[in-house]
């Protein structure tokens, strides 16, 4: 557990942090001035501006509300909590979903308390990776939420609204971090070589050097931080005259202990590369996938997002074509959590030469979004009588499941009756392809089809 009293901070409002903390650290922002990017959720009037700006006096500003940060690493979540908790003057407590648990969890709010019953003032809870806490852990933390005995800021790298409980999140602001830009991560760079609080001009850092650097951070300003503070210790470690260290890309190389791949310079964004990984298994070219696959591994990114991207590309893109697929990239997705790096390399590239290779299909996955579509439009229905449950008492006297039909007493365990709605029957939304395992399927559905609508 990290706490600090943000109103016992140094002179210039930071937390007590000293020259030994990581450049990271120190480089904070101070203000939202200093904050990169996220434009779209500091404009005037926004609700984390309101948050994080002190209220003007005599103002009637609503009490603070809890709040969700999702975003990539390195965009700021951390930073964020610190200012609303800095500038209003609040206890600023961190925890890690990672490392802290419910007994955690109870005595930050326990402290919380007590400090709001003897006028101690206000906490703002911060807790990091909270798609790691189980449903226990973020159930503990609902009382504290409703009755306001903290501000929570919750910060993860996974969409809330399948790793933070609903109660959870109904009870908080959701707010969206972007990545941030290769500019917003160059103007950090620049500050945190110029700064007092950084390096204060020690080093130079020199134009291919930082291009290297820019690329290989992928809009994670913390990993940008941190490889240019490991790369300009080195500088100076080898500094034999009395001119200024350079920072070249030798020195960065170095520091990070990866070759330099040197990507072009138009491009090669993370999420271009990404993108290009994706397509090149749509487009079922086994050696760009394995290519683009081969810079993320280089590039440091972490082989759980690139499984995860896998797992999605066996679904959307090969589907019933080849059900195998899916198999084999959940197989690896759960592999490469279990192993790790550098290992996992050889398990990322078993999936992705399945999911390249096989016959392509997205009828499953156009299927479920057109059934989406009916539904949203309202196209619902009430379910036919000879359906519901009729299990409970007096399920039989309301009709339930009379007349209905059991498949397997059915020739070709096939019943012809009536299964959708009335506002719906007739509707067709899977559409096989003629493609590897759906070949056999499409012959199956279509007389399926036949026979139900003998009904």
């Amino acid at each position: 557990m990290d706490l600090f009293d943000a109103t016992t901070a140094t002179g210039d409002g930071r937390p007590g942090i000293g020259q030994g903390a990581p450049l990271a650290v120190r480089m904070r922002p101070q203000t939202l001035a200093e904050v990169a990017g996220q434009q779209h959720l500091l404009g005037p009037g926004s609700p984390l501006r309101r948050l994080v700006e002190p209220a003007e006096e005599g103002s009637r500003r609503a009490a603070p509300s809890s709040v969700v940060l999702w975003g990539p690493p390195g965009t700021g979540k951390t930073t964020l909590a610190y200012l609303i908790a800095a500038t209003s003057g609040r206890r600023f407590v961190e925890l890690s979903g990672v490392t802290s648990g419910v007994k955690d969890v109870r005595a930050v709010v326990e402290e919380a308390r007590r400090r709001l019953a003897t006028r101690g003032g206000e906490t703002v809870l911060f807790i990091d990776e909270v798609h790691r806490f189980s449903t226990t852990q973020q159930d503990a933390l609902l009382p504290s939420v409703e009755n306001r005995w903290v501000t929570l800021v919750a910060a993860t790298t996974e969409n809330p609204s399948f790793s933070v409980n609903s109660p959870l999140l109904s009870r908080s602001l959701l707010l969206t971090l972007q990545p941030l830009t290769t500019e917003d991560v160059r103007h950090l760079v620049h500050r945190a070589v110029a700064d007092d609080r950084g390096l204060a001009g020690s080093v130079r850092l020199d134009e291919e050097a930082e291009g290297h650097l820019l690329r290989l951070a992928g809009g994670d300003a913390r990993k940008a931080l941190t490889v240019l503070e490991a790369a300009a210790g080195a500088a100076l470690e080898e500094q034999t005259s009395t001119e200024l260290p350079v920072v070249d890309l030798p020195t960065i190389e170095r520091a990070i202990d990866v070759a330099a791949v040197r990507y072009d310079r138009a491009g090669d964004q993370h999420y271009d590369v990404i993108s290009a990984f994706i397509k090149s298994m749509r487009g079922s070219d086994v050696d760009a996938a394995l290519h683009y696959l081969a810079r993320m591994v280089v590039a440091g990114e972490d082989p759980r997002f690139i499984a995860r991207r896998v797992v999605i590309a066996a679904a959307e893109e090969v589907g019933m074509a080849d059900p195998s697929a899916l198999q084999t990239a959940v197989a690896a997705a759960q592999a490469v959590a279990l192993i790790g790096m550098p290992e996992a390399r050889i398990i990322l590239a078993e999936a992705v030469v399945h999911v390249t290779t096989a016959p392509k299909s997205n009828a499953a996955y156009k299927a479920v979004d057109a059934a989406i579509a009916d539904v949203r439009a309202g196209r619902v229905g009430v379910v036919p009588m000879h359906l519901r449950d009729a299990h409970y008492a007096g399920a039989e006297r309301m009709g339930h499941g009379a007349g209905y039909r059991y498949a397997h007493d059915a020739p070709h365990a096939v019943a012809p009756q009536q299964y959708a709605p009335d506002e719906v029957v007739g509707a067709r939304y899977y559409e096989p392809s003629d493609r590897g395992y759906e070949r056999d399927v499409s012959t199956r559905l279509a007389r399926i089809r036949q026979i139900l609508g003998e009904a």
